[in-house]
Formats: C-alpha cells, structure tokens, sequence
C-alpha cells in the first residue's frame, strides 16, 4: 500500500508540474527530442547498438540451441540454429541504413 501511495503521489505532482509548464514546455521538450534523434551521431550510435545486440541474440540462441537442442522438437531446433546464423536463412537488411 506503501509504494501505491507513493505512486500516485509522484503522479499527482507530475500532473500539477506538466500543467503549469503548459503546451509551450511541452513543445519546445518535444523539438529538442526530435532534434536529439535526427542527429546522426546519436543515429550511429543507436544502430551499432543493435548490430551487436541481434549478434549478441544470436550467439546466445547458438548457445542455446547446442545445449538443449536434442530435447527440444527437430523445427524448433533448426529454428534456433537459423537464427543464430548456424543454419540456412536468407540475407535481409533489417535494421540496416545507408546513413
């Protein structure tokens, strides 16, 4: 009940703050955000992030995939092995860009 309370308080005084600031904070918050994503530093950044996730994801699905795989039903087997790159997939450019 303790943290409920505390929740609802934090609400309430963001609600009271967010309302006095007004539509013109708002706005102008808004336009840094968008400013700070187009950037192409941050861009760069944000797509290395997810390279080396999925490559992450991957390895670990391999890891897997040769530990458990001989319990698990043949497709799903394969499945897991495809998508850590062990098996047979056709190449896509997901998450990719020319930027």
């Amino acid at each position: 009940m303790r943290y409920r309370l505390t929740f609802l308080t934090g609400v309430a005084v963001g609600y009271v703050a967010g309302a006095r600031a007004g539509r013109e904070r708002y706005e102008q918050l808004r336009k840094k955000a968008q400013r700070f994503a187009e950037n192409p530093a941050v861009r760069n950044t944000v797509e290395a992030a997810a390279v080396s996730g999925r490559d992450a994801a991957g390895k670990a699905c391999g890891a897997v995939a040769d530990r458990v795989g001989d319990r698990l039903p043949p497709t799903v087997t394969e499945k897991m092995r495809s998508m850590s790159g062990r098996g047979t997939r056709p190449e896509d450019d997901w998450g990719t860009s020319n930027t």
